[in-house]
């Protein structure tokens, strides 16, 4: 049996990103229904919800990044996991996932600061997560230590295949022309 205590970091980083891609489907998927109403007909309100996925979310991709600082293989400082195109390791993977990282941050906490920028402004803003949220799928998938593992596969897919649906959904049923009430 291998020492874990020496991949301690790596492990947990490798966690904190399934856990956020994991959280952060299952929270696109909430944000969705409601964002569409199809939740809100039926008198169940599901924003307390959406709110903690998506909080535990931003913990999640913390751990994942700042875990790494301490990871005896890689060794990359602060600029390596904050500054897209930073790291010398798998540029392009490493890239997406910080930009997904902050998009995320900034877009799912702009929800904080809707009284100042305004209800409107805020729902067009925040419409915006689901493209963080491809990004940072991408990254999992592309950069991802167990992206070709069929565990992973199957546990992804069961997160985000149905937020896949839900958002191609939304974008089809956002392109048809409102039907007017008589």
């Amino acid at each position: 049996m291998t020492d874990p205590g020496a991949h301690l970091f790596w492990i947990t980083s490798r966690a904190a990103g399934t856990a956020a891609l994991l959280l952060s489907s299952v929270a696109v998927c909430v944000g969705l229904l409601i964002g569409g109403r199809l939740v809100r007909r039926n008198g169940t309100d599901l924003r307390a919800v959406h709110e903690a996925l998506s909080l535990a979310t931003l913990v999640a991709i913390a751990v994942h990044g700042v875990s790494l600082l301490g990871d005896r293989y890689l060794h990359p400082g602060l600029a390596d996991i904050a500054i897209p195109l930073a790291s010398g390791y798998q540029p392009l993977w490493t890239s997406a996932g910080i930009v997904a990282g902050w998009a995320t941050a900034f877009l799912g906490l702009s929800y904080y600061t809707r009284r100042w920028i305004g209800h409107q402004r805020w729902r067009r803003m925040h419409s915006l997560t689901a493209l963080a949220w491809a990004l940072g799928l991408v990254h999992s998938l592309g950069e991802g230590t167990d992206a070709s593992r069929l565990w992973f596969e199957a546990m992804a897919a069961i997160v985000v295949v149905p937020a896949a649906a839900l958002l191609v959904a939304r974008l089809v049923s956002a392109g048809r022309p409102a039907l007017s009430s008589r």
